[in-house]
């Protein structure tokens, strides 16, 4: 089946978390507004129905990411995720029942076409089975610092720019990380069945990643504009899982001349989605 179940399971999942990121946002609006951390927002959200069907749509992108990435390398798996952002767009417009004007079709086509160019030039191969704790060790530790980093730079500052960037930017290191941590454990739970799955630090690891990407994604949601957090959430996310797919589970690209129509793809996708990202945030409620 080579990398069609992988690619088509990544392509499901980011379609639930468009659709979740729609329903989480509308929710997200509903709750008061916080100046710092506030760990009882998710209390809040938690009394919002739209907010528990984000959160359903969630657990299916789960799901598909999972066998995404059980069956397919980080580096392919991942960067397609770039597509959530105009999935989000498309599916809060066909719920609004709006027309997007032709400019923001031709920013769709722009990361469609930029983020096929990128895969097909850079042929992402390699798919290691399990990684070393002498590898994980330093990733987990870099991660880490980066994301309390920006998370801390992000709340020291007032609701703006500056703060939802922060934000998204820590937001996609959690993100990124859960990624290579499931599929760490997803292997295990293919290979030796529920006990092992259990048993495996990996598994808790990834749950805690999880849990806090969730937490930072709905205060980078209220703490500024989304033509600020969603950029550095999207593309944030992809670049640090194609870092961590090499590092740890020594996949690979190609390099060389194939590099020219990559970073001409990476320029492609970036126009694309600060494009987007300004027209969802002119029409976020």
């Amino acid at each position: 089946m080579g990398l069609v179940l992988p690619v088509f399971c990544a392509l499901f999942a980011a379609f639930s978390n468009a659709l979740a990121t729609v329903l989480q946002r509308r929710a997200a609006l509903t709750v008061p507004q916080s100046s710092g951390f506030r760990p009882g927002l998710i209390l809040d959200l938690l009394r919002r129905p739209v907010w528990i069907a984000g959160i359903l749509a969630v657990i299916a992108a789960g799901v598909g990411q999972a066998v995404a990435l059980a069956t397919g390398p980080l580096v392919l798996v991942q960067p397609l995720f770039v597509l959530e952002l105009p999935l989000a767009l498309l599916i809060a417009s066909a719920v609004a029942r709006r027309r997007l004007p032709v400019s923001l079709w031709a920013a769709v086509a722009g990361v469609v076409a930029g983020l096929g160019l990128a895969l097909a030039a850079a042929a992402p191969t390699g798919n290691r089975t399990h990684v070393p704790p002498d590898r994980w060790a330093p990733a987990l530790a870099s991660c880490a610092v980066v994301a309390l980093a920006l998370a801390a730079a992000g709340l020291r500052r007032p609701p703006g720019r500056a703060r939802a960037g922060c934000l998204g930017a820590a937001t996609a290191v959690c993100y990124a990380l859960t990624a290579a941590l499931m599929k760490d454990s997803v292997k295990l739970l293919d290979e030796g069945g529920l006990v092992p799955f259990l048993s495996a630090w990996q598994t808790y690891a990834f749950a805690v990643s999880g849990i806090c990407a969730l937490l930072l994604l709905e205060h980078a949601m209220q703490g500024g504009p989304l033509v600020a957090s969603q950029p550095a959430l999207t593309l944030g996310d992809a670049t640090v899982s194609v870092a961590l797919g090499v590092v740890l589970y020594e996949e690979h690209l190609r390099t060389g001349w194939w590099l020219l129509p990559q970073f001409l793809a990476i320029a492609l996708i970036c126009a694309g989605v600060l494009a987007l990202a300004r027209a969802e945030a002119g029409e976020a409620p």
